[in-house]
């Protein structure tokens, strides 16, 4: 993203009036999650300036904000289950997760999807979306679970792959023995991806997803932010 990011945090670029970042947030407390861990790196002192000592969402409903500085705590980024495992004891058992640099204002965070992802038996519950012209091969594919009808089960091996949005829910269970072999608090900031994880779960049946044919993008350079910028939302 740079020149962009080279003053500014990616998450802190201005889309359509606001903070990419701020979008997040404030659709999170629409649906009533107002205790948020937010990871940073790069430039990352930023973000809470950015929020202030008394954040509030766009309804001007009170948030409590907490930060976990994987820059400044080891230099840089410690990717996404790197950094999830360092943020592990600020979270509950359930939690949403979704990465700073995507743009999705239609995605609506419920309480009924985190009773639902509750009651089942799964590690994590995903949002694929249609493929974007950069991720034309996708990332997982849709299976049904023979195991509960209506369920739809994320699989590494399919025909027809669709690109994981960034956006799911977890259980921490995923992020300890036997999927994840980094302690909990990542005390020596150990980089690690989440897709082997996934993958490992998937192969068990312990993840499942659902297709969100909403608005999706991930601004990822500065044309396709300059793209949003100039399109009003529909």
């Amino acid at each position: 993203m740079r020149p962009l990011t080279d003053t500014m945090p990616k998450p802190l670029l201005p889309v359509r009036g606001k903070p990419l970042l701020q979008w997040h947030v404030d659709a999170l407390a629409r649906g009533g999650f107002c205790d948020i861990v937010i990871n940073t790196a790069w430039l990352g002192e930023q973000i809470p300036s950015h929020f202030g000592p008394q954040p509030l969402s766009d309804l001007r409903q009170p948030l409590s904000i907490s930060y976990s500085h994987e820059g400044q705590d080891f230099g840089g980024a410690l990717e996404t289950a790197g950094g999830i495992v360092r943020a592990l004891p600020r979270l509950s058992d359930l939690f949403w997760v979704l990465a700073g640099d995507v743009f999705a204002p239609d995605f609506a965070f419920t309480q009924a999807a985190v009773a639902r992802f509750a009651a089942s038996d799964k590690l994590a519950h995903l949002w694929l979306v249609p493929n974007p012209a950069h991720n034309p091969k996708g990332d997982f594919g849709l299976a049904p679970d023979p195991a509960a009808p209506g369920l739809q089960l994320a699989v590494n091996q399919a025909e027809v792959k669709y690109t994981y949005s960034t956006i799911g829910l977890y259980r921490r269970a995923l992020f300890e023995a036997p999927w994840c072999d980094v302690p909990v608090g990542n005390p020596q900031g150990v980089k690690t991806p989440l897709a082997p994880l996934l993958r490992r779960a998937m192969d068990n049946h312990l993840i499942s997803a659902e297709l969100y044919l909403g608005a999706w993008t991930d601004v990822g350079t500065p044309a396709r932010l300059a793209q949003l910028n100039q399109t009003e939302p529909s």
